[in-house]
């Protein structure tokens, strides 16, 4: 094991789409991945248009790391759920507060991707962007327990 940190530089951050954080429902909600003019130019996203969705990395910036716990919990604070461990779920309380999120991209304007079903708040720091790949689909059958499925039948 290492003890060594990692600096991660924002690459741009969300402009638009939800402010406050809640869950579910969030198809069709538009936001711009805006990427910072400073350290990229237009050659940076050459050739993203020609993809439909995109992987985001971005940071769950508005969690206090202190509220942070390793400890097992039920998903989404339900009482009613079985405490699962921080890597058992989805959510934002997070070690290094990274969320990943698929979403659709509707149109590239510049250093702009015009995107919708993202979820991250506007303001996150973006960490990184990868054009979705079919190939990188899991190649054999999804298995999730049903209280995943069900926290997640209003999600999009």
């Amino acid at each position: 094991m290492t003890s060594e940190s990692v600096t991660l530089r924002p690459i741009g951050h969300v402009a638009g789409g939800r402010s406050e954080m809640y869950e579910d429902d969030w198809h069709d909600v538009r936001a711009v991945l805006r990427l910072d003019g400073q350290a990229f130019t237009a050659s940076a996203v050459l050739g993203l248009e020609n993809f439909s969705h995109l992987e985001v990395v971005f940071l769950f910036d508005r969690i206090d790391p202190s509220t942070v716990s390793g400890q097992p919990r039920p998903p989404r604070g339900n009482p009613s759920a079985a405490p699962v461990g921080v890597f058992a779920h989805r959510g934002p309380y997070r070690p290094n507060r990274l969320g990943v999120s698929r979403c659709r991209l509707l149109s590239v304007d510049g250093l702009d991707l015009h995107v919708a079903d993202l979820d991250a708040l506007s303001g996150s720091p973006i960490l990184d962007v990868k054009p979705y790949l079919v190939e990188f689909a899991p190649r054999h059958p999804v298995i999730q327990p049903a209280w995943a499925s069900e926290l997640m039948s209003r999600y999009y």
